[in-house]
Protein backbone atom coordinates (compact mmCIF):
# COMPACT_ATOMS: atom_id res chain seq x y z
CA UNK A 1 0.00 0.00 0.00
CA UNK A 2 1.30 3.45 -0.93
CA UNK A 3 1.97 6.13 1.66
CA UNK A 4 -0.66 8.87 0.92
CA UNK A 5 1.78 11.64 1.82
CA UNK A 6 3.88 10.83 -1.28
CA UNK A 7 1.52 11.69 -4.10
CA UNK A 8 3.11 11.47 -7.54
CA UNK A 9 1.94 12.73 -10.91
CA UNK A 10 0.08 9.99 -12.68
CA UNK A 11 -1.44 8.50 -9.55
CA UNK A 12 -5.21 8.19 -9.81
CA UNK A 13 -6.42 10.28 -6.86
CA UNK A 14 -4.84 12.88 -4.61
CA UNK A 15 -4.30 12.06 -0.96
CA UNK A 16 -7.16 12.81 1.45
CA UNK A 17 -5.10 15.53 3.18
CA UNK A 18 -4.85 17.56 -0.06
CA UNK A 19 -8.60 17.37 -0.70
CA UNK A 20 -9.29 18.58 2.85
CA UNK A 21 -6.91 21.54 2.42
CA UNK A 22 -8.55 22.54 -0.86
CA UNK A 23 -12.04 22.32 0.70
CA UNK A 24 -10.97 24.49 3.67
CA UNK A 25 -9.37 27.10 1.38
CA UNK A 26 -12.50 27.26 -0.82
CA UNK A 27 -14.76 27.59 2.23
CA UNK A 28 -12.66 30.45 3.63
CA UNK A 29 -12.56 32.26 0.27
CA UNK A 30 -16.32 31.91 -0.18
CA UNK A 31 -17.18 33.16 3.31
CA UNK A 32 -14.73 36.08 2.97
CA UNK A 33 -16.26 37.20 -0.31
CA UNK A 34 -19.77 37.06 1.18
CA UNK A 35 -18.73 38.99 4.34
CA UNK A 36 -16.87 41.80 2.56
CA UNK A 37 -19.85 43.66 1.09
CA UNK A 38 -21.59 43.81 4.48
CA UNK A 39 -18.45 45.15 6.15
CA UNK A 40 -17.73 47.77 3.50
CA UNK A 41 -21.35 49.01 3.64
CA UNK A 42 -20.84 49.86 7.31
CA UNK A 43 -17.66 51.86 6.69
CA UNK A 44 -19.60 54.80 5.30
CA UNK A 45 -22.50 56.84 6.69
CA UNK A 46 -24.49 56.23 3.50
CA UNK A 47 -27.84 54.75 4.50
CA UNK A 48 -30.86 55.39 6.72
CA UNK A 49 -30.36 56.61 10.28
CA UNK A 50 -32.68 56.86 13.27
CA UNK A 51 -32.00 60.26 14.84
CA UNK A 52 -32.14 60.49 18.62
CA UNK A 53 -32.15 63.76 20.56
CA UNK A 54 -29.11 64.20 22.79
CA UNK A 55 -31.23 66.37 25.11
CA UNK A 56 -34.33 64.17 25.51
CA UNK A 57 -33.20 60.74 24.24
CA UNK A 58 -36.35 60.59 22.12
CA UNK A 59 -36.82 59.69 18.46
CA UNK A 60 -36.31 62.71 16.19
CA UNK A 61 -37.11 60.93 12.92
CA UNK A 62 -35.12 59.29 10.15
CA UNK A 63 -32.58 60.79 7.79
CA UNK A 64 -31.37 59.25 4.51
CA UNK A 65 -27.68 59.94 3.81
CA UNK A 66 -26.41 59.63 0.23
CA UNK A 67 -23.04 60.21 -1.44
CA UNK A 68 -22.80 62.37 -4.55
CA UNK A 69 -19.53 63.50 -6.13
CA UNK A 70 -17.49 62.55 -3.05
CA UNK A 71 -19.77 64.52 -0.71
CA UNK A 72 -22.43 63.37 1.74
CA UNK A 73 -25.94 64.80 1.83
CA UNK A 74 -28.82 63.94 4.17
CA UNK A 75 -32.56 64.47 3.86
CA UNK A 76 -35.34 63.96 6.40
CA UNK A 77 -37.60 61.09 5.41
CA UNK A 78 -39.75 60.75 8.54
CA UNK A 79 -40.32 62.70 11.72
CA UNK A 80 -41.15 61.80 15.31
CA UNK A 81 -44.87 62.23 14.55
CA UNK A 82 -45.42 60.81 11.03
CA UNK A 83 -48.94 62.23 10.56
CA UNK A 84 -47.84 65.79 11.40
CA UNK A 85 -44.55 65.39 9.53
CA UNK A 86 -46.27 64.78 6.18
CA UNK A 87 -47.78 68.28 6.10
CA UNK A 88 -45.36 70.29 8.25
CA UNK A 89 -43.29 73.10 6.73
CA UNK A 90 -39.95 74.38 7.98
CA UNK A 91 -41.05 77.79 9.22
CA UNK A 92 -37.78 78.48 11.07
CA UNK A 93 -35.41 77.40 8.30
CA UNK A 94 -33.17 80.06 6.77
CA UNK A 95 -32.87 81.07 3.11
CA UNK A 96 -34.37 78.95 0.36
CA UNK A 97 -35.32 76.20 2.85
CA UNK A 98 -37.78 78.51 4.63
CA UNK A 99 -41.33 77.25 4.11
CA UNK A 100 -40.17 74.00 2.49
CA UNK A 101 -41.82 70.70 3.47
CA UNK A 102 -40.04 68.86 6.29
CA UNK A 103 -40.33 65.63 4.32
CA UNK A 104 -37.31 65.55 2.02
CA UNK A 105 -35.71 68.61 3.64
CA UNK A 106 -31.93 68.77 3.13
CA UNK A 107 -30.39 68.93 6.61
CA UNK A 108 -26.84 67.60 5.95
CA UNK A 109 -24.63 68.82 3.13
CA UNK A 110 -21.07 69.19 1.89
CA UNK A 111 -19.34 66.58 4.06
CA UNK A 112 -16.04 65.13 2.79
CA UNK A 113 -14.19 62.12 4.14
CA UNK A 114 -11.10 63.06 6.13
CA UNK A 115 -9.43 59.91 7.43
CA UNK A 116 -11.92 58.06 9.61
CA UNK A 117 -14.38 60.97 9.88
CA UNK A 118 -16.47 63.14 7.57
CA UNK A 119 -16.35 66.91 8.00
CA UNK A 120 -16.37 70.24 6.20
CA UNK A 121 -20.12 70.33 5.85
CA UNK A 122 -23.12 71.74 7.63
CA UNK A 123 -26.19 70.51 9.44
CA UNK A 124 -29.51 72.29 9.81
CA UNK A 125 -31.55 71.99 12.99
CA UNK A 126 -35.06 72.44 11.57
CA UNK A 127 -36.52 72.93 15.07
CA UNK A 128 -34.49 76.11 15.67
CA UNK A 129 -33.57 77.05 12.09
CA UNK A 130 -29.88 77.22 13.05
CA UNK A 131 -27.13 75.93 10.77
CA UNK A 132 -24.01 74.40 12.32
CA UNK A 133 -20.73 72.98 11.08
CA UNK A 134 -20.76 69.20 11.41
CA UNK A 135 -18.51 66.16 11.82
CA UNK A 136 -19.57 62.53 11.48
CA UNK A 137 -17.83 59.51 13.01
CA UNK A 138 -18.94 55.89 12.73
CA UNK A 139 -18.79 53.71 15.85
CA UNK A 140 -19.87 50.24 16.92
CA UNK A 141 -18.81 48.65 13.62
CA UNK A 142 -20.80 51.19 11.57
CA UNK A 143 -24.05 50.66 13.48
CA UNK A 144 -23.92 54.05 15.18
CA UNK A 145 -23.08 57.50 13.87
CA UNK A 146 -21.78 60.28 16.11
CA UNK A 147 -23.07 63.56 14.69
CA UNK A 148 -21.29 66.59 16.16
CA UNK A 149 -22.80 69.98 15.38
CA UNK A 150 -20.76 73.02 16.39
CA UNK A 151 -20.05 76.70 15.81
CA UNK A 152 -16.44 77.80 15.43
CA UNK A 153 -14.41 75.08 17.12
CA UNK A 154 -15.64 71.50 17.45
CA UNK A 155 -15.00 71.85 21.18
CA UNK A 156 -18.06 74.10 21.39
CA UNK A 157 -20.84 71.83 20.19
CA UNK A 158 -23.17 68.92 20.85
CA UNK A 159 -23.07 65.31 19.75
CA UNK A 160 -26.04 63.12 18.89
CA UNK A 161 -25.80 59.36 18.39
CA UNK A 162 -27.80 58.09 15.44
CA UNK A 163 -28.53 54.39 14.88
CA UNK A 164 -28.31 52.71 11.47
CA UNK A 165 -31.58 51.26 10.18
CA UNK A 166 -30.84 47.95 8.47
Amino acid sequence: MKDPSHFRIGDRRPPRKTITHIAVILAVMTSASVALPAQSANKTPVGRWQMVSDATGKNNGVVQIVENGGQLFGRLITGPNPAEFETRLCDKCPGDRHGQPMKGLLILSGLHQSGEEWDGGEILDPQSGKVYRVKLNLTDGGKKLLVRGYMGLSLFGRTQTWTRIE
